[in-house]
């Protein structure tokens, strides 16, 4: 368990039932305990009425309970996007995203507290990396959301602040209580993680057999570009993390996102459409075209929205048909990653 050991959301059904045994108590109050907290979503052990009041007040002075405080809700008046941050135990926070489709309502959570890749388009890393996030505080974003709406979270995307790989021993715990029959239950189907493209990470996710769709922020048709926008590419060569894509596909049949954020006179060229239609040849994928959101501190802006379509046209005359372009949600809001917690960080200097 290491650092998760005091954490009792983060704790699985059959580490608790053996918790219980060691507390004298019978097992079955472990299944009353995790269903409080995964299905019930409980606040806190004081909410759990049918565990005797001295096993709550055991529980309580050895465990932490992980419970977000709202620090701020905005609701888009364009699309209905809401944005959240949230107030962690130790006075960080964190930013996550509700948006509803047609076929259900996803949710972008943070898996870090700031970020340490370094992508140059990206609010999310400036101020570097604070910590990682507990595989608690990364489901009780989406508890959260679920408890303020009302509203049953269908889809969960790992793409908010922070790199998901970065946080590896984290995010395979949260995919497996967040997809246990005996919690919320999502589908692993209904679960993106999306990494800048840590080789290892991508080997270690496949060989643990999860059905979660992987996404790679590819966002260059070439290394010499890749390393321009991400330094993280420096460090690893583009068909080093091509291969451990084709990997993860070899391993789990599940068809890989790219994900493209396109940048006026830097990677949206009818040339690197080209490029990137041959860099993909022959990979079962899915390519995600993303106008980057503008962000203060950088000069990066989008194309204009003819390029973009331009771009999305070469790139289907050269085969790639599964392509889309990222329905822009929350702009009003500070849709980007990032955004939210950046300003309320600058307003609480002193």
């Amino acid at each position: 368990m290491d650092s998760f050991e005091n954490d009792i959301k983060s704790r699985t059904l059959l580490e608790l039932t053996g918790e219980m045994e060691a507390m004298g108590e019978k097992t079955f109050r472990a299944r009353q305990l995790y269903d409080w907290m995964h299905r019930k979503l409980a606040r806190s052990f004081d909410e759990m009425t049918n565990l005797p009041k001295d096993l709550r007040e055991r529980l309580s002075s050895k465990y932490s309970y992980t419970s977000h405080t709202l620090v701020d809700r905005r609701i888009s008046g364009q699309d209905g996007t809401e944005k959240y941050l949230f107030g962690l135990q130790d006075g960080n926070v964190v930013e996550s995203v509700l948006m509803r489709y047609h076929f259900g309502n996803s949710v972008c959570i943070s898996s870090q507290v700031g970020c340490r890749m370094g992508c140059s388009f990206c609010a999310s890393t400036i101020g570097g990396l604070t910590r990682n996030l507990l595989p608690s505080e990364m489901l009780d974003q989406v508890y959260s959301i679920q408890r303020l709406t009302g509203e049953r979270v269908t889809h969960v995307v790992v793409m908010g602040t922070g790199e998901p790989l970065d946080n590896y021993d984290g995010l395979v715990r949260f995919v497996r209580l967040l997809s246990d029959e005996n919690g919320l239950h999502l589908s692993q189907r209904n679960i993106t993680v999306s990494t800048c493209g840590l080789p290892d990470g991508i080997h270690k996710l496949a060989d643990e057999h999860f059905q979660i769709t992987l996404a790679l922020s590819l966002h260059a048709p070439s290394q010499e570009k890749r390393q321009r926008l991400m330094p993280v590419a420096r460090k690893y060569e583009l068909g080093e993390v091509l291969d451990a894509c084709r990997y993860y596909f070899d391993r789990t049949g599940r068809r890989m996102t790219f994900e493209y954020s396109l940048v006026s006179g830097v990677n949206d060229s009818l040339e690197d459409a080209r490029a990137l239609a041959a860099l993909l040849e022959g990979f079962p994928c899915h390519i995600n075209l993303i106008p980057v959101n503008p962000v203060r501190e950088r000069t990066y802006v989008a194309p204009e929205t003819n390029r973009v379509i331009a771009f999305k046209n070469k790139l289907e005359k050269y085969g790639k048909t599964c392509c889309t372009i990222r329905r822009e949600m929350g702009r009003d809001i500070g849709g980007a990653c990032g955004q939210l917690r950046k300003g309320y960080m600058e307003n609480r200097q002193p």
